[in-house]
């Protein structure tokens, strides 16, 4: 173990004391017996003085150790910076690092005479993520857990899904991310990562962490989703590592009172109980039988599942009416020789992307300029119309319950991505791509929104919303002057390797990105009522890194374009 800055100081004090005492005895010479006793205070002394350069020398060697680590990890991160962040835990693992542990060697340091390194990690550290960008990665983790059903062993081992660059997370990485869980009131998962904490201590893993923390939180947890019984059995099996638990004991005590009381209770409400197991057995079997329908189904637990691949087909009467095409857009002179390729994703509503037509070259220089414009991801108030930056909401959580210091939820984010909004000033590219994108869909884009790109986050998402203003929302884009959104535009301008697909939860729809591809839909019928069916959302990234860029095409302009129609109900 290495000395602190305290013991330092003493060694220091210890060398400089005895040197006193040394130069306080003048008469040394006349005795040798008292200069044997030199001979002694020298060898504390030289044994002092050994001590601290070997704490100096660990201490190296520990900054050495952590250089060569760090070395050889970001010399393979920085080869596919994208993609080895694209992994959810090493984006996690990159705020840790720099947010907690750097903090840690600069404090190992700091003992040292680097200044130099010193006032740079300092300088730095003002650009290092902070404690909230470190919870915000930890939530990520946590909402592609629930979203995507995975285990905590398999989201530890980096074994994810199209995942290239794999990494365990270590004990007191899972151990980190339950103490947030623990912190935002969230008991399940506090269970999750606690338990795959001390899974992994069993297994030998070593860590600063010891079992009886791991199993202190465990019991609390799982206390708190009301399972008396293995509250018990954990609380036990922390006494026998440590007898003295102060908490434990009491905790102890506490459960087996209120296991005690509650057996009493059972005897009276066994008939209750049978009956309540007969229903819920009758339940489970109505359930099966009826097969309940898709559009039953809360959206949310829609959009997760569609996010994972479930949900509903088409049918085979309707699949065979989506088709693949060369599309001129009615012999527009520009595709008469190059049409594009087109193919129908959706028959209701009406989704079609366009294959090839943004290029890679074109793609890098959206993004090239979109970088250093990228800020918090915004979304339109409902009320105001006024474009604002993405709030938190409330998340559907298992077995939470509120703080009962500051009575808050465990939340999740409506949006997590940061965009950049182009115009055709910045470069003749964006220019050259609205242009493309009124070819194709025969749309005036002079009414439209600038070019939106978007890059998504850790776990980045957009959950189920409208891109039109509802008729609750009378004043929605009245600060634009253009009238709603009439039809949505998207450009695909990254593949994803796992997770990060378009879902319109109330049909069943889910489009996949695809890198060079766009996708197109009207929000409006042409008697500019909205189409409540293209409700759509971003399921969250689980692996990879998903870059997006969008045109909100508006009423104003598309007046001859596209013409209401006779019936009113079109």
């Amino acid at each position: 173990m290495l000395p602190t800055r305290m013991e330092l100081k003493c060694w220091c004090l210890l060398l400089l004391s005895g040197l006193q005492s040394i130069s306080a005895n003048h008469d040394f010479f006349t005795s040798i017996g008292q200069m044997t006793d030199l001979l002694y205070t020298e060898k504390d002394l030289v044994t002092s003085l050994k001590d601290y350069i070997r704490a100096e020398e660990n201490k190296l060697e520990q900054i050495k150790r952590w250089a060569d680590k760090l070395d050889s990890l970001t010399a393979a991160a920085t080869q596919d910076p994208e993609g080895f962040l694209g992994h959810p835990v090493n984006a996690f693992k990159l705020m840790k690092r720099l947010n907690t542990e750097w903090g840690d060697l600069e404090s190992l340091v700091l003992s040292d005479t680097s200044d130099g390194f010193i006032s740079n990690l300092t300088i730095q550290r003002q650009h290092f993520p902070t404690d909230d960008d470190q919870t915000g990665a930890a939530k990520a983790l946590l909402r592609l857990q629930d979203t995507y059903r995975l285990d905590a062993n398999t989201i530890s081992t980096g074994d994810l899904p199209g995942a290239i660059h794999k990494i365990h997370m270590t004990v007191d990485d899972c151990y980190e991310l339950a103490k947030i869980a623990y912190t935002e009131v969230d008991y399940y998962h506090t269970e999750l990562w606690m338990t795959q904490a001390l899974k992994q201590l069993e297994e030998g893993e070593e860590s600063n962490i010891d079992m009886v923390t791991v199993l202190d939180y465990l019991s609390y947890a799982i206390y708190q989703q009301g399972e008396l019984d293995r509250a018990l059995e954990l609380t036990k099996r922390l006494l026998e590592l440590d007898p003295e638990h102060q908490r434990a004991k009491g905790n102890l005590k506490y459960f087996e009172f209120q296991l005690e009381k509650q057996n009493k209770a059972e005897p009276d409400e066994d008939e209750d109980k049978k009956e309540q197991v007969t229903n819920k057995t009758t339940e489970k079997k109505q359930k099966k039988e009826s097969r309940q329908t898709f559009s039953l189904i809360p959206e949310r637990k829609k959009y997760e599942m569609l996010c994972r691949g479930e949900g509903i087909r088409m049918t085979p009467q309707r699949q065979s009416r989506l088709f693949c095409r060369y599309y001129d857009n009615k012999h527009n002179p520009k595709f008469l020789l190059a049409p594009v390729k087109q193919q129908d994703e959706w028959d209701r509503p009406y989704i079609v992307r366009y294959l090839d037509i943004i290029s890679d070259t074109e793609m890098e220089k959206v993004k090239q300029l979109a970088k250093p414009r990228l800020r918090r991801a915004t979304i339109s108030n409902p009320v105001t119309g006024v474009l604002e930056t993405a709030s938190y909401r409330i998340s559907k959580r298992r077995a939470t319950v509120h703080d009962p210091q500051t009575g808050k939820l465990t939340t999740a984010q409506y949006r997590v991505s940061k965009s950049a909004w182009l115009t055709e000033y910045d470069d003749p590219l964006i220019d050259k791509l609205n242009q493309r994108i009124e070819d194709l869909t025969g749309l005036e884009m002079d009414t439209a929104e600038e070019l939106q790109v978007a890059n998504y986050g850790v776990g980045g998402q957009y959950e189920p919303h409208f891109d039109f203003g509802r008729k609750d929302e009378p004043d929605a884009f009245k600060e634009l002057g253009t009238g709603n959104r009439i039809a949505t535009w998207l450009f695909y301008m990254s593949d994803v390797a796992a997770g990060g697909a378009t879902v319109f939860p109330d049909v069943g729809a889910s489009v996949r990105p695809k890198k060079g591809t766009a996708v197109f839909w009207y929000n409006l019928f042409p008697n500019g009522e909205g189409d409540y069916s293209t409700r759509h959302a971003a399921c969250p990234v689980l692996v990879g890194n998903k870059w997006v860029s969008n045109k909100w095409i508006h009423e104003r302009g598309q007046e001859w374009r596209r013409p209401c129609n006779l019936s009113e109900a079109d």
